[in-house]
């Protein structure tokens, strides 16, 4: 029974890394006031990204940094269409839904001889104990990146509410125009936030082929960078909210994986409907009783209010 619980914490914190990442950049970009639905799009460029770079150079952390400084990339086109050309930010968060996962295919071909998948990562992301440990100091031994994702959502509750430059974010998303006129640059704030939400994103899409898995897949990210916004709004786009909300959703992963290799006869496609079913029912309790940004999704014209 111990040892069965300490597996299914363990696992639940390996899932919920990816989701923690992903929230916290749609956290950061809808404080800003930009809405970025292009979450998934930005995790598979991640995700292969990291699995390439892993890889070729036998570096996890030159697979992660990469993915993020791609992931980046991939969020300035957004930023540029939303907050430059006032596009709407739903479309454009969709064409980078689609643009994503084409991208990834198409260099993934190019790099592993026409193959839809990378070769699999030997050098993953080391765990916080290492791999000499036994029990059920082993099922808890996540990996580095965990850990990370933790400080990731300590660090940016502190910039939001303790910081100056975290109280302008906040001020651009709720009153841009009344930001503007105290000398805050919105397009630069907007700007800032986005890309590292799509550096974040970069991450998480690396940490699921460099942690969760061991190689890029089509459906290697799966509709998880959907989840991460879910938590956002669950989370009521807060940082901590954000993280605590990815927990469940990861529990809900890790219940796949525990029921799926117990003693009772669950149908494996009924265990995998699991966390999206989770997530609609999570969105319907709650969406109603979060409240956004005043401005999120709102594009910012100066001189009009």
């Amino acid at each position: 029974m111990l040892n069965t619980l300490s597996l299914l914490i363990g696992i639940t914190l390996m899932y919920s890394t990816p989701f923690v990442f992903g929230a916290l950049g749609g956290v950061i970009s809808e404080r800003s006031g930009v809405m970025n639905i292009g979450i998934e799009g930005m995790m598979t460029v991640g995700a292969f990204i990291g699995a390439m770079t892993g890889y070729y150079t036998e570096s996890p952390l030159y697979g992660v940094i990469s993915a993020a400084l791609v992931g980046g990339l991939i969020a300035a086109l957004h930023a540029m269409a939303a907050i430059t050309f006032k596009a709407d930010q739903t479309i454009s968060g969709c064409a980078v839904n689609l643009l994503g996962p084409g991208l990834a295919l198409f260099f993934c071909r190019l790099a592993f001889d026409g193959a839809t998948m990378s070769m699999p990562v030997e050098n993953k992301i080391p765990k916080i104990f290492g791999n000499k440990v036994t029990g059920l100091l082993a099922n808890l031994n996540v990996s580095v990146i965990t850990i990370v994702a933790l400080a990731a959502a300590v660090g940016m509750w502190f910039l939001l509410y303790r910081t100056k430059w975290g109280l302008r974010i906040c001020a651009v998303g709720e009153q841009p125009a009344a930001a503007d006129t105290l000398g805050i640059n919105v397009y630069k704030t907007r700007y800032i936030c986005v890309i590292v939400s799509g550096m974040l994103a970069g991450i998480a899409g690396a940490s699921i082929t460099l942690d969760v898995m061991a190689q890029f897949t089509p459906t290697a990210v799966a509709g998880q960078g959907f989840i991460a916004l879910a938590a956002v709004i669950f989370g009521k786009w807060k940082p901590m909210g954000a993280y605590f909300a990815c927990l469940i959703f990861g529990f809900a992963q890790a219940l796949t994986v525990v029921l799926g290799g117990g003693s009772v006869a669950i149908p494996s496609a009924l265990l995998a409907m699991l966390p999206y079913v989770l997530t609609i029912v999570i969105l319907i309790l709650f969406v109603g009783k979060s409240v956004a940004p005043k401005a999120d999704g709102i594009a910012y014209e100066k001189g009009k209010r």
